[in-house]
Order: structure tokens, then C-alpha cells, then sequence
């Protein structure tokens, strides 16, 4: 049953994620990658935390939602490809504003998920 709430989940992240590229297009800045990335960070960071206060109760939800939807949603394998594609365009500073926005900002926007759920819900630290 476990593998069930996974699959649904993946599969409607993924969905969304597809949308989101279509909506956003493409151009010579991966945009919509680095655009899921980022929310999904901020989004887990803060989802991941407030579930984990459930004491198990959430577990089907945390995996329908954090493993299923934003593992899919989130992508590092695109990261790493488009990457590729700006370094063998010869594009070095969009590359690197690239990187270090998905990996620092990830980071950032993961603490910052983790700390409103702490504010939000009136918890300490877990």
C-alpha cells in the first residue's frame, strides 16, 4: 500500500513539473528547473517538519506528498543535465548563477521551510 501512495504522488508531481516547464518554456536558462527546485526545497523543508510532529499518523501523507509529489516535482538529474548543456554552450556565468542558486538557494529555502513551520505551528525545535 506504501508503493501505491508513492506512485500517485510521483505521478502527479511529475505531471505538475511537466506543466510547469510547458507554461514556462524554454530558453537558454533553464527557468522552470531551477523554479521547481527552489519551491520544492522551500516546500519540503516546511512539509517534512510539520509531519514529523504527527507522530506517525501522516505516514501514507508523507509519502503521497514528500517522496511521490516533490521527489518527482524536483528534479537533480535536469539540473545536471542542463548544467552540461550551459558549460558545452560555453555560458560559464549563467552556469555558475545556475549552480549556485539551486544548490545554495535549495539549502536556504529548505531552513527557511523548516523554521515557518516552526514559527507557524508554535513549535520549538524538533
Amino acid at each position: 500500500m506504501q508503493l501505491f501512495f508513492v506512485m500517485a504522488g510521483g505521478f502527479l508531481g511529475a505531471v505538475v513539473r511537466f506543466a510547469l516547464g510547458e507554461w514556462i518554456g524554454s530558453a537558454d536558462f533553464p527557468l522552470a528547473t531551477m523554479l521547481a527546485n527552489l519551491s520544492g526545497c522551500l516546500f519540503l523543508g516546511w512539509f517534512m517538519t510539520f509531519s514529523s510532529w504527527q507522530e506517525g499518523r501522516w505516514r501514507e501523507v508523507s509519502l503521497f506528498i514528500g517522496t511521490g509529489f516533490t521527489g518527482s516535482f524536483t528534479t537533480f538529474s535536469t539540473f545536471s543535465l542542463d548544467m552540461i548543456q550551459l558549460i558545452r554552450d560555453g555560458d560559464i556565468w549563467q552556469g555558475a548563477f545556475y549552480s549556485s542558486m539551486s544548490i545554495v538557494g535549495g539549502l536556504l529555502l529548505a531552513y527557511i521551510g523548516y523554521k515557518l513551520a516552526n514559527v507557524q505551528f508554535k513549535r520549538g525545535e524538533p
